[in-house]
């Protein structure tokens, strides 16, 4: 089994429920046993679209990680994620952001996630269930990248609606 952390994000349609079916849909190959509260967070890159809603999970699999990438493109696809511009709006996406401790460079996959260190949005979530999970690449705490990186528009919900109930 590999110990892996995931980041979604959806800010098309009914956002929560696009959260929910994808990790409902995750678990079908991944024993999620770590769930964030959901960050309301400004769009990164394309600015002009509405924000998003983001969240970290954890888990156990017996995936690997290409294996991993394939079932996690396939429930965008399921869940009706259409391609667009990069960094567009979507329904729903959702990246490997670790995968048991490894550095994976593949023509489709890196592990780390490349862009791990510099998004507010991902190491939010990601500090409030796993502040020890080590980057392989560096050697520095989740907790440590998110407190280095420099503030950003990442919010997490109040506490009423900060939780996905009922997944």
């Amino acid at each position: 089994m590999a110990r892996v952390f995931l980041s979604l994000g959806s800010n098309v349609g009914d956002r929560r429920e696009n959260l929910r079916r994808a990790i409902n849909r995750l678990r079908e190959n991944v024993a999620i046993d770590a769930l964030s509260s959901v960050y309301d967070t400004a769009p990164v890159g394309l600015l002009d679209q509405p924000r998003f809603l983001n969240l970290a999970c954890a888990g156990e699999t017996k995936l690997k990680a290409h294996e991993l990438l394939i079932f996690a493109k396939g429930i965008e696809r399921q869940l009706g994620r259409l391609p667009t511009v990069p960094y567009g709006p979507r329904v729903i996406d959702i990246d490997i952001l670790l995968y048991d401790g490894v550095v994976v460079h593949l023509d489709d996959l890196t592990i780390p996630h490349p862009r791990l260190r510099e998004r507010a949005f991902v190491l939010a979530p990601l500090a409030e269930i796993a502040p020890d999970a080590v980057d392989p690449t560096d050697g520095r705490t989740i907790a440590e990248l998110w407190r280095a990186l420099p503030a950003q528009d990442v919010r997490p919900l109040a506490e009423d609606e900060g939780r996905l109930a009922d997944v």
